[in-house]
């Protein structure tokens, strides 16, 4: 008889399959060149791909904060909230799609407005946020624009928009269309006063947005490959029953055609804005 007894090992049974690879979340497949670049390098970089300057969405905070002095800006009317004026019904109701969005970007609305600096001069300055529906422009993001227009117009001092929007909210209908005419007075004002008014158009800027404000910078930049326009490529084709060029809506096609006054990457901003302040 042996002393010792030989046991049976049997293999761990495991509830879940054991993760193989990569840990999800760390790297990010650039839709430009197909290569996988690490988030934190695509972070530093502004979220532009290092290797082919394809440029990814960037948040309103993250924007203003990279052309901002010091990364410094003090945010205004921060808690400033739409409301379902219509009741609009639908698919899902007005309401709950704020609250969902609210919860998803951490904003109150599509725009985050306020006062910092580029070069050393103070500027009334706006980013929309595309995550937040869309970008889309109703009663909130139309008075927050108008508010930085006239913030600018008290503090005699320059403005600056970055758009990314696909066009007013269908949801609030009418009330969503007046910020067009809003806007657009408040921006006669600020160059009434002689003060600049720059106009940053980002992927994408569409529709209402781009037939309002947008349109109306005394100096109009745009980042590479940013769909700009009214209508929709497809819209267009099945209204003009015309094939459209090669490019259209791109900045860069735009830029041919003298529509856009300069094309800047992201990571150019910042030192472009301050030249054309002091040229200004």
């Amino acid at each position: 008889m042996p002393v010792f007894e030989r046991r049976k090992y049997e293999p761990r049974k495991e509830s879940k399959p054991r993760a193989r690879g990569v840990p999800s979340g760390l790297w990010t497949k650039c839709p430009g060149c197909n290569e996988m670049v690490y988030n934190q390098v695509l972070k530093k970089a502004l979220q532009v791909c290092p290797k082919c300057s394809f440029h990814f969405p960037l948040g309103a905070r993250e924007r203003l904060i990279s052309v901002c002095d010091g990364g410094k800006f003090q945010e205004h009317d921060a808690g400033m909230e739409a409301v379902d004026v219509l009741q609009f019904k639908g698919v899902a109701s007005y309401t709950s799609k704020l609250k969902a969005n609210r919860k998803k970007t951490g904003l109150k609305d599509a725009i985050i407005t306020g006062l910092g600096k580029i070069g050393g001069r103070e500027v009334s300055l706006a980013a929309m946020e595309f995550s937040f529906l869309g970008g889309s422009m109703g009663a909130v993001v139309g008075e927050k624009v108008t508010r930085t227009i006239e913030r600018g117009l008290q503090k005699k001092a320059p403005v600056i928009v970055f758009s990314a929007s696909g066009g007013a909210r269908m949801y609030e209908g009418m009330f969503s269309l007046m910020q067009m005419a809003k806007t657009s007075g408040a921006l006669a004002r600020l160059g009434a006063a002689g003060l600049p008014f720059l106009s940053v158009l980002t992927n994408p800027t569409m529709a209402g947005v781009m037939a309002s404000y947008a349109s109306l910078g005394d100096v109009i930049l745009a980042e590479p490959k940013a769909m700009i326009g009214f209508a929709g490529a497809r819209v267009i084709k099945e209204t003009t029953q015309q094939e459209l060029p090669k490019g259209f809506q791109t900045s860069e096609f735009l830029h041919e055609r003298g529509l856009i006054d300069l094309i800047v990457p992201r990571p150019e901003m910042k030192e472009t804005l301050a030249r054309l302040l002091r040229y200004l």
